[in-house]
């Protein structure tokens, strides 16, 4: 069963992009046709893999606003199986535009439909705010991933949002459903991060991973060389840990075929 999944939070900082570039990269490690879509106009995901932003033909605001096809953004990363669709600073201009058109919130879903079946998982990184950019991802996807950080106000924030993703199954995407609650920047030492776990768990039960992503310089390192920390370095904690998320979903994904 093929599967769209939008990665946010509207809170930045909890790893977001991380989570995108990591999964994303790992579904391909383990043999899955990937797509990974940045839309976050910081383009973060992009420099991540390496692709330089001044060098992209085609991205997404391309695909939104000049009538370039999906396919013809698509760029390989350098891993097998790893597709992106990249974004510069451009993106921002997006939202303006999608402003004036018709059906605006159904502009991403109908654009990426002709690589649907050329794809098995399709990743679409969010920008850490609620607009046209997220509620188009939203749109488009069969489910949601959130990353929450395991600090003060997480569940808050958590729940807020979990209302909101309701309120868009209401209005506009009937099929959207909650993929999982993703821990991150767990801190095994800190009693803080096994309170916010506890709780995160008790208030979302069976939809957070029983994988947690600790805190590993790794993460924030690989980046910085344009690569996921899965291929930068996979025996790190980190890397590990969102292999093991990756396979979950496969998992999950197979009991619905």
């Amino acid at each position: 069963m093929k599967k769209i999944i939008a990665i946010t939070n509207q809170k930045g900082g909890v790893g977001k992009t991380t989570t995108a570039l990591n999964i994303s990269a790992a579904m391909a490690l383990e043999g899955e046709r990937t797509l990974v879509i940045d839309s976050d106009p910081q383009g973060n995901l992009t420099s991540g893999l390496g692709i330089k932003k001044d060098r992209i033909r085609h991205g997404l605001y391309d695909v939104y606003t000049s009538g370039a096809s999906a396919k013809n953004a698509l760029i390989e990363t350098g891993i097998g199986g790893l597709y992106a669709i990249a974004a510069s600073s451009d993106l921002f201009g997006a939202e303006i535009e999608l402003l004036e058109k018709s059906e605006r919130e159904n502009t991403l879903k109908s654009l990426i439909e002709p690589v649907w079946d050329d794809f098995d998982y399709i990743f679409i990184d969010c920008p850490p705010s609620f607009g046209l950019l997220t509620l188009n991802a939203l749109v488009a996807s069969r489910s949601v991933l959130v990353p929450v950080q395991c600090e003060y106000f997480a569940l808050d924030g958590l729940s807020l949002l979990i209302k909101l993703l309701w309120r868009i199954r209401g209005g506009f995407n009937v099929a959207l459903d909650l993929e999982g609650i993703l821990l991150t920047m767990f801190n095994r030492h800190m009693v803080l991060s096994h309170q916010i776990a506890d709780d995160v768990r008790k208030a979302f039960k069976s939809k957070v991973y029983d994988t947690t992503i600790p805190r590993n310089i790794i993460l924030a390192e690989a980046p910085g060389f344009g690569k996921p920390a899965v291929v930068y370095s996979p025996d790190s904690p980190g890397a590990r840990a969102y292999r093991e998320v990756a396979k979950d979903i496969i998992s999950e994904n197979m009991l619905l075929v």
